[in-house]
């Protein structure tokens, strides 16, 4: 990518992460959205249309507003169901971007320091957010923090890049060589599995409800698809990979979805329904 951040400036993510991702941000800002971006949106959208409560959703945050800025993401079908949405983007470039794009309050902010009293939000979206950072503890760091401004009868969908993907895994083991190659186009963290996304989870304050793997066709055969016939295979090569999604549902989920998936309520909701019968 043209413009594209040296990856000479990775160890910038861990020390300066606005001044990083401000710089991925304008790496990318004259570049169109990829059909991968798009795919992702909708195989988010549909996971949200399954497992966010019926009617009103109240006060929404959602955690990354990337898609915003490039995309239509996902605020304006969470603004058509909340009393309001907030979003917040650790890139200041970002943020003011998808604020009119989106007509979303954006914040600029961290996750792991989100500017917010306890109990602001009735649901939380964080797709893809938490696994950039370095460190699983980081992801629990900002879990603790998603669940200190969730209320206690609030719903959090979260998604991680699932290292039981074989892409996946092979892109984090050669992250460093494709940054330097520019294949990778941003500094990639650390992530959990599901296994692992239960355990962060609940060591952070939470139930899991259900545990899934979402985007199950191969980020990389829309970017040969886009390449090779541009625009007019867009609308059909949207339509296959929305269709496979199905995969979702089969025992070898976790190796066919390039992220896993989770749904959970903070545990003082458990405690407090226990308290009031008793």
């Amino acid at each position: 990518m043209k413009g594209m951040p040296d990856a000479s400036r990775a160890g910038q993510h861990a020390d300066d992460p606005t001044a990083y991702w401000d710089g991925v941000a304008r790496a990318a800002h004259d570049a169109p959205a990829a059909l991968w971006r798009l795919h992702a949106d909708q195989a988010t959208q549909a996971l949200l249309d399954r497992w966010l409560p019926a009617g009103e959703l109240g006060r929404v945050l959602k955690t990354d507003l990337y898609d915003e800025s490039r995309t239509d993401g996902l605020v304006p079908a969470l603004a058509a169901r909340a009393t309001s949405v907030v979003g917040i983007d650790v890139s200041l470039i970002v943020a003011r971007a998808a604020g009119p794009r989106a007509a979303v309050c954006a914040v600029a902010g961290d996750v792991r320091r989100l500017p917010f009293r306890a109990d602001s939000f009735d649901v939380i979206v964080s797709n893809s957010t938490l696994d950039h950072f370095a460190s699983h503890g980081e992801i629990e760091r900002g879990l603790r923090e998603i669940e200190r401004v969730l209320a206690p009868d609030g719903v959090l969908i979260v998604t991680l890049d699932n290292p039981r993907h074989p892409l996946i895994r092979l892109r984090n083991a050669l992250a460093p060589t494709w940054q330097r190659l520019r294949v990778v186009p941003y500094a990639v963290g650390a992530t959990h599995g599901p296994r692992g996304l239960r355990a962060a989870l609940e060591s952070s304050g939470f139930t899991l409800v259900e545990l899934t793997a979402v985007h199950h066709f191969p980020r990389l055969v829309l970017v040969a698809l886009e390449r090779l016939l541009g625009a007019r295979a867009s609308a059909r090569a949207l339509r296959i990979a929305r269709s496979t999604e199905f995969l979702g549902r089969w025992p070898t989920r976790y190796w066919t979805g390039q992220y896993v998936a989770a749904l959970a309520r903070p545990r003082r909701a458990a405690r407090a329904a226990h308290e009031a019968a008793a």
